[in-house]
């Protein structure tokens, strides 16, 4: 099974989470952390500032780390690096996304989170980030 690397930024405003909905492929519709997969050569947080340029045209810093997770999808193993990142501004413009959401620790659940995503979403929730 092939291993694909992303990373993925927890943006958090106001204790709420930028959520982000997946607008193509055969998980299209599911909601998720943004980001994506990191090129060769290319860190973390390279890819984040990368990927999030790409998908909503907007800037972001890299803040700290906050934990991996490892998922087996039915086709491929995921292995996401996430990281708290704070969004330059409020503008942005869904290249890649059909919709986001900003998403509180009451409604954090209203939406269909992709699998390897609620892992991080439970330890957000957990240590009180949201």
């Amino acid at each position: 099974m092939d291993t694909i690397d992303v990373a993925a930024a927890i943006i958090i405003r106001n204790k709420k989470l930028l959520a982000a909905q997946r607008g193509y492929g055969d998980y299209a519709g599911w909601w998720e952390f943004p980001g994506g997969k990191t090129e060769p050569n290319e860190t973390p947080e390279a890819a984040l500032v990368r990927e999030i340029r790409e998908e909503l045209d907007a800037s972001v810093s890299v803040d700290s780390y906050f934990g991996t997770t490892e998922y087996d999808y039915p086709k491929f193993h995921l292995s996401m690096r996430c990281y708290l990142c704070t969004l330059a501004g409020d503008a942005m413009t869904l290249r890649e996304h059909s919709a986001v959401k900003w998403l509180g620790a009451d409604d954090i659940y209203s939406v269909k989170w992709l699998d390897a995503d609620v892992v991080i979403l439970e330890k957000l929730l957990a240590q009180g980030v949201l």
